[in-house]
């Protein structure tokens, strides 16, 4: 019966449906590319060259995450899903180019390129994501989709993890940047396969479009709205925070102390256990037996403690060295060498701690879609407000991966992280604290079905003038 109900909930046009296939876009292209940078450099072993793609990739990421919103609300989800997800093959495929030249030029524009698609991308994803599902359903449809995407993550830090197992290089072959490059096409043509928003139905009848029609000048408008909005003003620093310590934890954490093919071993429990936490995390934040400001405190609780907890442990074992292999040929200066996942007694410790740091992601990523999600339901708001989200935490991805290509000290990235998650804890607790238990867009749906009365009667009266 539950399998039947389930199958039921999965009919192609209902939210579940394209929560799933967004996921699946996601693991395919995001995903690739979140496993290839969490090898540190893309692969490399000089990590210049990816360092400074990534802050051309975020630096364009900042102005398209924030003008994404409003491009997928003129231009519709599959198109703008399916053009952004080439963006990331073309990234990957540069790494090919840059392994036959060690010319960098082709892959810091890729990033460049990507930076566009990626804001685009993820501010339609972040519409589906939350604004499909019902209020009491939002955190699920959020680990549903967290969980399909990291599986891409997991993939691919398997496929360099057996690719280079035997390998003793310290850059990734042809064929793992080919793989990648491959799997995420098919992800760009998985886009086309979604439903425009204004055909999606929820179980319960309702659909997830409130207002039908928008602009251009209209856009414009609401995204200078955005940044007078005080509840996304108060986000903005848990925004800024909320990728900032990728560069580090791939950087100088796993590509500075780890060899080539343990570097890829991480990366699979690093995302696994992202999926982990966001099942979990879900039966918190959905918890309908407590209200939602009670749920949004304990989650922030949780990711409060969790993350300094993860920090602390981090400053300890950042202590013990200062740098990562170098292109001159030195090693790391961590005791004993580069770490293999083989030598338990030496790697075991700082594994599990990279394994953590994926937890702390997950928690930190659902809590900010849950809170997002929690302020509205009307899809061309939340497709406006994904993009902010995205843009902005590009904004600080940007800083991080410039700090790291910029050579700062390995302890002082870490201080950086640290503050800046202190920082964003506040405004964050305000915006939490002030949550209500049903979103402000119950008028807006009521204003739509009033607008579509008063054009059914106008439609009537001008039948009847004929």
């Amino acid at each position: 019966m539950g399998l039947i109900n389930t199958l039921k909930r999965l009919r192609y046009y209902s939210p579940m449906t394209q929560v799933v296939i967004v996921g699946f876009v996601c693991f395919l292209c995001p995903g690739m590319f979140n496993a290839l940078n969490g090898m540190g450099g893309g692969g490399q072993m000089d990590r210049t060259t990816g360092n400074n793609a990534n802050t051309a990739l975020y630096c364009t990421f900042i102005v398209f995450g924030i003008l994404g919103g409003s491009i997928v609300n003129l231009c519709g989800v599959r198109w703008t899903i399916a053009v952004s997800g080439l963006s990331y093959a073309l990234y990957s495929g540069s790494y090919i180019y840059l392994n036959h030249t060690k010319n960098g030029a082709f892959t810091i524009a890729a990033g460049a390129i990507l930076g566009i698609g990626a804001g685009i991308l993820w501010a339609a994803q972040g519409m589906i994501m939350v604004s499909y599902p019902r209020e009491e359903e939002k955190a699920k449809y959020i680990a549903v989709f967290w969980i399909i995407f990291n599986l891409g993550g997991m993939l691919g830090g398997i496929l360099p993890f057996a690719i280079n197992y035997h390998s003793e290089s310290d850059s990734l072959s042809d064929g793992v940047y080919i793989a990648f490059v491959v799997l995420e096409c098919l992800g760009a043509c998985l886009g086309l396969a979604l439903a425009p928003p204004s055909k999606v139905v929820r179980d319960d009848g309702t659909s997830v479009v409130l207002v039908k029609y928008t602009s251009a000048g209209r856009e414009a408008l609401e995204i200078v709205k955005l940044f007078l909005n005080p509840k996304m003003l108060g986000l903005l620093p848990m925004c800024f925070t909320s990728n900032f310590f990728y560069s580090y934890q791939f950087g100088p954490v796993n590509a500075s102390i780890f060899n080539l093919r343990t570097r890829g071993f991480n990366n699979i429990f690093y995302w696994g256990f992202q999926m982990l936490a966001a099942y979990l995390f879900s039966f918190l934040l959905d918890n309908t037996r407590m209200s939602r400001r009670r749920r949004g405190l304990a989650a922030f609780a949780l990711v409060t403690v969790f993350f300094n907890c993860i920090w602390g442990g981090t400053l300890k074992m950042q202590l013990r060295y200062t740098h990562g292999p170098l292109p001159s040929g030195e090693t790391t200066d961590y005791p004993g060498g580069l770490l293999d996942f083989k030598d338990s007694k030496r790697a075991a410790g700082p594994m599990i701690l990279y394994m953590l740091y994926g937890i702390g992601d997950a928690l930190y990523q659902n809590l900010a879609y849950w809170i997002i999600g929690s302020l509205t339901n009307d899809n061309q708001k939340l497709s406006r407000y994904a993009g902010f989200y995205k843009g902005i935490q590009s904004l600080g991805a940007t800083v991080a991966w410039q700090l790291d290509a910029k050579n700062v000290s390995y302890l002082h990235q870490l201080i950086g992280n640290w503050v800046l998650l202190v920082i964003s804890l506040f405004p964050m607790f305000y915006v939490v604290a002030t949550l209500k238990d049903h979103s402000e867009d119950l008028s807006v749906a009521k204003s739509a079905d009033d607008e579509k009365a008063a054009e059914h009667e106008l439609t009537h009266a001008s039948t009847a003038s004929v």
